[in-house]
């Protein structure tokens, strides 16, 4: 099904990966009283991690945030399968929650989830504006820089 989202999509020249499987023992989403909440999704590109390192030691902001906006197009590619292909259906991001894999002293969190609020926005206008958290940890799978999460109503 293609809709106004999609055309967006491709319009920004932007491709929803193959959505990825639990690593796991979690499903990718649920769905409950019109809402979605996405699990945790990686910077995965094709099954395996296209960005991995510790931002601020192996990783400048600008890579963590192409590593952000790759993850917010994994938490879209399992909210097209939430929503039955139709990514339309989605009313509202309400919250994003972004794990920054970071150095002790790297304090610029906010800066690298921007990543993938910013295209939220830009895909979704108004729809896309969200509360979020940005969070630094010592650590995520695979080694990946950032892992982000997401609450989306439905239609």
């Amino acid at each position: 099904m293609s809709g106004k989202i999609e055309a967006h999509l491709k319009k920004l020249n932007l491709e929803l990966p193959t959505p990825a499987k639990p690593a796991a023992n979690y499903v990718p989403f649920v769905t409950y009283n019109g809402l979605v909440y996405v699990s945790g999704q990686l910077p995965l590109w094709k099954g395996k991690p296209k960005i991995t390192g510790k931002v601020g030691k192996d990783l400048k902001i600008d890579e963590a945030q192409e590593a952000a906006g790759l993850c917010l197009l994994n938490v879209l590619a399992q909210l097209k399968i939430a929503c039955q292909g139709d990514l339309d259906k989605i009313t509202k991001c309400i919250r994003l929650t972004g794990y920054v894999n970071a150095t002790d002293d790297f304090s610029d969190h906010p800066q690298v989830i921007n990543g993938a609020s910013d295209i939220l926005k830009e895909l979704f206008g108004d729809i896309g504006a969200h509360s979020r958290a940005a969070i630094g940890v010592s650590s995520l799978p695979f080694n990946v820089p950032v892992e982000i999460d997401g609450i989306f109503a439905l239609s």
